[in-house]
């Protein structure tokens, strides 16, 4: 018997598996793995972040722990050091924690009885599991994609980007272990990065309601384009641990709704033009 049943207490849920991913490289998958993965830490959830692009690994450079690295997902599996060893704490918030991918070894090392036994593991003591997956549909994504509760598919407002998103959306549904075992499908949810309102009006980018009609699953909404998230990246901190950046808060609102929490959708007009502006053209 649990030692929550022995004490009277519910047993606690295994927490949720959430998969960051797209078809495409280059839309902003760690990027948003870590800002999603800090909101919700911010939020008061117990979070671990893990990286699954083996043989690259970015995610620590962009949490900025790339130095605290010893052990990563690929020591663990393998037995060469446990999981509390090669979770790495983030020093800005108490709820966060990240488990980088291993910089030498190829993505073959990587099993899928190793992963499910780490993520297994983490769901013991972790509210959410993020899974910041490579891009396209290799065993690295596969794999992160495998064990998936729900899924953040990222793309850009851009046709051969959501046409990507769309293949991972079939993937979803049809290569995971809820579609193997014939469980409630991964929930999909589906954040639109990289968003240009001018140039949406000028019809040099597709709408974010292009986009949904297009992809047809659940909308978090739009991250603006911003020269925050870059310098962020730089400095080693999730955007939305940087204070007044209109990216960071963008992310707090999908991080909200995807708690179920109302929040009005921002980022997706252009600035109206004042008097001047019209009369001289700016």
């Amino acid at each position: 018997m649990s030692e929550e049943k022995k004490n009277g207490k519910e047993q606690r849920k295994p927490g949720q598996v959430v998969v960051v991913t797209s078809g495409k490289g280059g839309v902003g998958k760690t990027t948003t793995s870590a800002a999603f993965a800090a909101g919700l830490a911010v939020r008061g959830y117990k979070t671990a972040v893990l990286d699954f692009d083996v043989g690259l690994r970015n995610l620590d450079l962009i949490m900025g722990c790339e130095r605290r690295v010893v052990y990563d997902l690929l020591n663990v599996i393998h037995g060469e050091g446990s999981l509390n060893q090669a979770l790495i704490k983030d020093k800005r918030v108490n709820n966060l924690y990240i488990l980088p991918a291993s910089q030498t070894r190829n993505k073959d090392a990587l099993t899928m009885e190793g992963v499910g036994a780490v993520i297994e593991e983490l769901q013991r003591s972790f509210d959410y599991i993020v899974c910041d997956s490579p891009a396209g549909i290799e065993k690295g994504a596969m794999t992160a994609m495998y064990f998936a509760d729900q899924a953040l598919v990222v793309t850009n407002p851009e046709i051969s980007s959501v046409r990507d998103s769309d293949r991972i959306i079939g993937m979803l549904a049809s290569k995971t272990r809820r579609a193997e075992q014939d469980l409630t499908p991964v929930q999909e949810h589906l954040v639109v990065t990289r968003y240009d309102p001018a140039r949406v009006e000028r019809g040099d980018m597709l709408s974010a309601e292009d986009v949904r009609e297009i992809l047809a699953i659940p909308f978090l909404g739009v991250v603006p384009e911003s020269k925050a998230v870059l310098t962020a990246s730089n400095s080693g901190v999730p955007v939305t641990l940087i204070k007044e950046c209109d990216a960071g808060d963008a992310y707090f609102d999908i991080v909200d709704r995807f708690l179920g929490r109302e929040r009005p959708f921002r980022f997706m007009d252009a600035p109206k033009k004042g008097f001047l502006s019209r009369l001289f053209g700016g």
